[in-house]
């Protein structure tokens, strides 16, 4: 039987969609999640040198091209933590300076279906900087941080605007940690607790539930990159245990057992505090440092096979700690 939805739009025998002429094989859609978007990466605030930065800027995914400014943040901040929804880029909490106050529990919000400044929609259950921001369909998720070390994972509905509310804890409490999103769980990967730890925890969405550790990252590191296909998580550069160490190594691990990560490429150069957004098909590593500072640069590497990063364009200023958003 074939039904009739709309104009030339109809659902044939064998369940495919068919619009206008145009076949859709059903059986070929992945089960992509706002972790992976198919236009846009975002950048939001910063740190350029000793100040913060309030810029929302965005690059297409489309073409290798360099980011346009395309609105504010309610405040400037530095290392706050980034969430995608299909409608809204999320930033949550962060570092605001001056006056140097380090435990922002502000969750932002802008709107990706037109340029425009963000609005102030929640708060965290606590001030934070340096967390992981993990996201569902549905909800958002920032895990870990810092003042100190923080083991709290923190959830915010998308669906309206509200606080965050703390559902489950991390195995270690650490900061600087880093965030993968498959379709059913969140990871939160390295971090400091308070020397720097190579643990990869997950924890569930269906649920409210604690974090379990799942694997390790190559080394202990903090300050890298996160990013997420739809088969496994991503972590890029980073800080080793060894102070000034800072590493080029691009890592993942799958999503669909619980394992190690391995090395699959590298960065144009070493990199930490820098910034990741993901498309369907690219990791991108946005910014961050050397130099002091941060550096201007967009760099990707690919999904579908294991090779290094390339330079494909640059953001409107250097700096480094910024959040990452997708659609």
């Amino acid at each position: 039987m074939v039904y009739k939805l709309d104009g030339g739009t109809v659902i044939d025998a064998e369940g495919n969609l068919v619009v206008e002429n145009l076949y859709v094989d059903t059986d070929s859609i992945t089960n992509k999640t706002q972790a992976q978007g198919t236009v846009s990466g975002y950048i939001s605030g910063g740190s350029p040198g000793n100040n913060t930065s309030n810029i929302i800027e965005k690059f297409p995914f489309s073409t290798d091209a360099n980011s346009a400014d395309v609105g504010d943040l309610t405040v400037g901040r530095e290392s706050g933590a980034g969430q995608s929804s299909d409608a809204f880029g999320y930033t949550s909490g962060g570092k605001i300076n001056p006056p140097y106050v380090d435990n922002s529990n502000i969750i932002d919000k802008f709107p990706f279906s037109v340029d425009g400044n963000a609005t102030d929609v929640g708060d965290l259950s606590q001030g934070r900087m340096e967390g992981a921001g993990t996201m569902s369909t549905s909800f958002g998720y920032t895990s870990g941080g810092w003042p100190g070390a923080i083991d709290i994972i923190d959830k915010f509905p998308f669906s309206v605007d509200g606080n965050a509310t703390d559902v489950g804890d991390l195995t270690v409490a650490r900061n600087y940690v880093r965030g993968q999103s498959s379709t059913t769980h969140g990871y939160t990967s390295g971090g400091g607790s308070p020397t720097r730890v190579d643990i990869i925890d997950k924890f569930p969405f269906s649920a409210d539930a604690n974090a379990s550790d799942v694997g390790d990252l190559l080394f202990a590191l903090s300050s890298g990159t996160g990013h997420s296909s739809t088969t496994s998580g991503y972590y890029a550069g980073g800080a080793g245990p060894n102070f000034p160490e800072v590493r080029d190594i691009i890592q993942k691990f799958p999503f669909a057992t619980d394992a190690n990560a391995t090395d699959v490429g590298d960065l144009l150069s070493v990199r930490r505090f820098a910034t990741g957004q993901s498309s369907a098909a690219n990791g991108y590593v946005v910014g961050g440092s050397p130099p002091p500072g941060g550096n201007n640069v967009i760099q990707k590497f690919p999904f579908a096979t294991d090779a290094n990063s390339a330079d494909v364009g640059d953001i409107t200023t250097s700096r480094g700690s910024m959040a990452g958003q997708q659609v």
